[in-house]
């Protein structure tokens, strides 16, 4: 039979593997991570993970070593096109401007408000319909690699005014 603290770390090393662990959402295991985070660490030091820990900001996630100690990498890395990656630089970039200027709890943009802020970096084209066809299917890349507080792409289908848009919830980037 497991102890208390057993238990509660075992816990706290479930919901880690699960993706970020924000001390508001999750108060008893974030205080699990602060009070007995050593058998935490330990069970994902054996496999070549680190747990990062920001108690000013109030999350927690883990973090792949790089390849020192001849270990594989836990997450594959993936390479992505340049629309996705400057999907993402823009929206990180909108995200920031946000949590440091809106007292509102959620960032949402329109897709023509996302069309607007990519196309300043796409090649010029006549054919209007093919700009936005090329912002909708990089939308559906982004939304596909399942970003924290983006709706799944069932969701993302949805979007076709310009009075819909993806919501965000204020989180703050882990990695």
């Amino acid at each position: 039979m497991r102890t208390e603290q057993e238990t509660a770390a075992s816990v706290a090393v479930i919901t880690l593997m699960r993706g970020v662990v924000y001390r508001e959402a999750q108060e008893q295991v974030w205080q699990t991570l602060l009070r007995h985070g050593a058998p935490v660490r330990d069970h994902f030091d054996m496999i070549g993970v680190d747990v990062v820990v920001d108690e000013t900001e109030g999350y927690a996630y883990l973090r792949a070593r790089d390849e020192e100690d001849g270990l594989p990498r836990l997450v594959k890395r993936r390479s992505l096109s340049y629309p996705v990656s400057l999907m993402l630089v823009l929206l990180r970039k909108r995200m920031v401007e946000w949590e440091s200027t809106s007292q509102e709890p959620r960032l949402i943009l329109t897709r023509d408000q996302i069309a607007e802020m990519v196309s300043l970096f796409l090649a010029d084209t006549p054919n209007q319909a093919r700009q936005v066809d090329q912002v909708d299917t990089t939308i559906g890349k982004v939304v596909d690699l399942g970003p924290q507080g983006v709706r799944r792409r069932a969701d993302a289908r949805r979007l076709r005014g310009p009075s819909r848009g993806l919501p965000r919830r204020r989180r703050r980037c882990a990695g």
